[in-house]
């Protein structure tokens, strides 16, 4: 049994003295892990980091083993170095790779690798990665069954401007219908909806961000046990203040 695709590294675990056991998102195999040997020496660890981009190649004798995991970074600057110092880059590259890691294992989901690699290819602008960050965790509650409903208001049925969406259901409202509950709804910034081509402003992003963490901790993160990265908790307060 092999493969070989190109990959996003989304976990390390130290495995004996100069080993890891490495998990990858691959673009047609989806989250995989394998021994990668010597992925814990010096020449290995420099770029084998969660984030980077690689082309992977697996090989094991059944489908049911391990296996082992042979690694080659891409060329050109890694995710992880630009994230270096920068904290929107930082919580971006975090979610990403914790987001991936949500999806179930040996299934492949290659919208969701597109995706995360939009991401991180712009990961050196402060803006237009965390607003694709936010289309991305959106994409990935619809491919894994929790999608939200921005398609219309749940209340009225009309499909123009939408401005709401309910914590409980994840479905939207126009803005006249849900103000009498607006201290109980989340805004929905413009640039999330099918069309919105504006280039969004940066508290848009900080409210799309608050948006889609909500669903992901209490439909995916919560069931899982699993605890949001710190950095992208931050992330919305980042983008309001100052990477400072």
């Amino acid at each position: 049994m092999q493969w070989r695709d190109e990959a996003i590294v989304i976990g390390l675990r130290r495995h004996g003295e100069n080993h890891v056991i490495a998990e990858m998102f691959a673009r047609e195999h989806g989250r995989w892990r394998g021994l990668v040997h010597g992925g814990a020496g010096r020449r290995k660890r420099a770029w084998l980091q969660p984030g980077n981009l690689v082309l992977a190649e697996w090989r094991a004798r059944v489908a049911e083993q391990l296996g082992s995991l042979r690694v080659e970074p891409e060329p050109g600057v890694q995710p992880a170095a630009l994230a270096l110092g920068d904290r929107v880059a930082l919580g971006v590259l975090q979610a990403v790779t914790a987001a991936l890691a949500l999806c179930p294992e040996r299934a492949p989901h290659p919208r969701l690798y597109a995706g995360a690699r939009l991401v991180l290819n712009n990961l050196s602008d402060d803006i237009i990665a965390p607003a694709l960050l936010a289309r991305f965790e959106l994409a990935l509650l619809a491919e894994l069954g929790y999608g939200l409903d921005l398609s219309r208001c749940a209340l009225t049925g009309a499909t123009e401007d939408l401005a709401w969406v309910s914590p409980a259901t994840g479905r939207a409202a126009t803005r006249a219908a849900g103000a009498p509950w607006a201290d109980r709804l989340f805004p929905l910034p413009g640039f999330l909806l099918k069309g919105g081509a504006e280039p969004p402003l940066r508290e848009d992003v900080a409210l799309a961000l608050e948006l889609t963490g909500h669903f992901l901790q209490r439909r995916l993160l919560d069931p899982q046990e699993c605890a949001m990265p710190a950095a992208r908790l931050a992330l919305p307060d980042v983008l309001r203040h100052g990477k400072v």
